[in-house]
């Protein structure tokens, strides 16, 4: 299992290296389910950006790897924030204005800045978590007035089923309008693309890539 997955983590990183063309793209390795002895080789191996969706198992698993960059993905609910300020590098799935008053008053009683990247809801479903594009300004301009976050950029996941070209390429336009909008706003990453499309991804842009089962195979899932 460890040569099969380090086997499958040396496609992706050929693939990105094709696929970025010299730009510098960070890869996540996704290890939702994954258990902590199967993220071990891919560590070992020089990974140090691990992307997680439950607050609870990112936590279990900051314990085993302190040093790693640990990046909350999915969903959040208000009374899990205190969970992950100081273990998370980056909270990439911030899209509502209460998350982030939530996240300003945990990260000031740590006298700390928490970066965030706002997740844009870009296919405009309503099951999806992100906000709309027509009222990321406004969220953006509400982060910014918060001094203990700061905006680092942009996350999206575009729905499911479809040619990813056309949001992937909206992203990318979003990316670039809002770069230089507020001095307190970085807007230095653009987070999309997971592990059927990452290279596409790419190639629109993206310099941050979220990939799990391209890496770690199908997890079993527990519920």
């Amino acid at each position: 299992m460890k040569d099969e997955t380090l086997e499958r983590l040396q496609a992706v990183r050929q693939n990105i290296d094709h696929a970025r063309q010299g730009r510098t793209v960070t890869l996540v390795a996704v290890s939702k389910f994954v258990p902590s002895e199967r993220m071990r080789p891919v560590y070992e191996a020089g990974v140090i950006d691990f992307g997680e969706n439950y607050p609870q198992h990112l936590s279990e698993k900051w314990e085993q790897f302190p040093e790693a960059n640990w990046h909350m993905i999915g969903q959040m609910q208000l009374n899990k924030v205190k969970y992950l300020i100081g273990k998370v590098k980056l909270i990439q799935s911030v899209d509502r204005a209460p998350l982030i008053h939530e996240i300003e008053k945990r990260a000031a009683s740590r006298e700390m800045v928490q970066p965030v990247l706002l997740q844009v809801n870009i296919g405009r479903e309503p099951q999806k978590g992100g906000v709309d594009p027509d009222e990321l300004e406004a969220l953006l301009a509400c982060a910014a007035e918060n001094a203990h976050i700061r905006v680092k950029g942009l996350m999206a996941i575009p729905p499911a089923g479809e040619d990813a070209s056309p949001y992937f390429a909206a992203m990318y336009r979003l990316y670039e309008r809002f770069r230089a909008v507020d001095s307190r706003i970085d807007m230095e990453v653009l987070s999309m693309g997971m592990s059927h499309d990452y290279e596409q991804a790419i190639s629109y842009g993206a310099n941050m890539v979220r990939v799990g089962t391209a890496i770690f195979g199908p997890r079993q899932i527990k519920v």
